[in-house]
């Protein structure tokens, strides 16, 4: 079993920025690829950005130039650095970590942009 620590979401004004942490414990033997989600209410949940624990990156067309995705393997923690951020970007991040055989989904934690 894994759990998730989440942290860093919030309201923040159109243009601001956020960084999201997720740090994973328990029954760890490998995490592979690491990353992010996010869902609006009544919609699908879309990827945001993934790293794999060799560092490759891959994000949504969206947030290219704006998100930057990292992590910490040591520490099995994934980060989502959100600059320049739009009201379109309000969603609830759900971060997640593939293990051999399955895929485990943290808590979730919201993001707001307002003014």
């Amino acid at each position: 079993q894994v759990q998730f620590v989440e942290s860093g979401g919030g309201l923040v004004q159109p243009g601001g920025s956020l960084r999201l942490s997720c740090a994973a414990s328990g029954s760890i033997s490998r995490i592979y690829a690491m990353g992010w989600y996010r869902q609006a209410p009544g919609k699908q949940r879309e990827l945001v950005a993934s790293i794999t624990n060799g560092g490759n990156t891959n994000y949504r067309d969206s947030m290219k130039g704006r998100f930057t995705i990292s992590r910490d393997n040591a520490e099995n923690t994934v980060y989502l650095q959100m600059n320049s951020l739009k009201a379109e970007d309000t969603n609830v991040y759900y971060c997640y970590a593939d293990v051999p055989s399955r895929r485990y989904w943290g808590q979730g934690t919201q993001v707001t942009v307002s003014s």
